[in-house]
């Protein structure tokens, strides 16, 4: 295509997403002189496209209200869009009624693109881990990034990558990526560091490009992808590290405490009875977790609404204490009396 093919088609795709750009919107965006684009506009009303121009202080252009384009291919962030809202959608529950019309949706969309960007989309899906909560809410991975990573997780491709950690320093690193899970809103690509002969979990929005590298690597044995992100959080470093007793069972625990927040294990060494208490069905748990603050744990100890003991830290019995000390006086009322039953 034509570099003024080109142009004044993005400028038809820059009209039809709505509002009245100035000239000097699609001059920037195409890297052009504004006479330029009015040129660009005149080739659009030659193709009985109705573009108006709208008077005022900067001025601007416009479709014609009622006007109805043609579907125009989608770019490859937007193909991309629609396999993985589906393949999340299936792992959520979310469109378990709709699948054949989520699938029909998909290959229409694939019979329209070029048969290189059509190919790519399967993997995306098939790397695609999601566990609590559903992809977004943050900012999305870039696509190219993306199509990347799962194509190397799809063919098991060492790939090296450029990412920003949180300390702000950029580096480059070797990957063999295991898959790709959206946790918690982010997406995130879990594998094995070559350069620390560790295991990694990276943040995709971090990653700045990505480059595959020859060669093929061994799928490690082991939890999924999705694990391996959970219990990576779970022991990841923070300000605090809490270990706790509770006496239940660990479903009651984990209705609280999910794995991405906590590891729970069972004590080989019984504390001792709670009265009132089954225990063929609860025992004592230790519960580990790491947190930047423990101001919200005093509420979530009360909603388990089991028996506890805080090993440590000791800043936490004092907070619990305080806190049990609030909801006593709540209970006595504004005047400070005993609840009426």
């Amino acid at each position: 295509m034509s570099r003024p093919a080109g142009r004044v088609l993005t400028l038809l795709e820059l009209l039809r997403s709505g509002g009245t750009p100035t000239v000097a919107e699609p001059a920037e965006r195409l890297g052009v002189e504004g006479r330029t684009v009015r040129r660009s506009v005149g080739r659009l009303i030659d193709l009985d496209v109705p573009v108006e121009p709208v008077r005022g202080r900067y001025g601007g252009y416009r479709l014609a209200p009622g006007y109805r384009l043609p579907a125009l291919m989608p770019g490859e962030d937007e193909a991309l869009a629609v396999p993985l809202g589906l393949a999340a959608g299936r792992r959520t529950g979310l469109t378990a009624a709709r699948r054949t019309a989520g699938e029909t949706a998909s290959a229409k969309i694939r019979r329209v693109l070029p048969r290189h960007v059509a190919g790519r989309l399967n993997a995306p899906a098939e790397a695609l881990a999601v566990t609590e909560g559903a992809p977004g809410g943050f900012e999305g991975p870039d696509a190219e990034v993306l199509l990347a990573l799962a194509d190397a997780v799809r063919h098991r491709r060492p790939v090296s990558v450029r990412y920003t950690g949180r300390d702000g320093r950029c580096g480059e690193r070797t990957l063999h990526a295991y898959g790709i899970v959206a946790h918690e809103g982010r997406w995130y690509v879990t594998g094995g560091d070559a350069g620390i002969g560790e295991d990694r979990t990276l943040r995709l929005d971090r990653i700045a490009w990505v480059r595959v590298l020859p060669g093929s690597f061994e799928m490690p044995a082991g939890p999924g992808a999705a694990r391996r992100v959970r219990s990576g959080f779970a022991g990841a470093g923070y300000r605090h590290e809490v270990v706790l007793r509770v006496h239940g069972t660990v479903e009651q625990v984990r209705a609280r405490l999910p794995v991405s927040v906590a590891v729970v294990e069972e004590l080989v060494e019984e504390a001792g009875p709670v009265a009132g208490r089954d225990r063929a069905a609860e025992r004592w748990l230790r519960v580990g977790l790491r947190a930047e603050r423990l101001d919200w744990l005093p509420a979530v100890l009360a909603a388990l609404d089991r028996p506890f003991v805080i090993e440590r830290p000791e800043e936490l019995r004092a907070l619990v204490v305080a806190f049990a000390g609030r909801l006593a006086s709540f209970a006595r009322g504004p005047g400070g009396e005993e609840p009426v039953p």
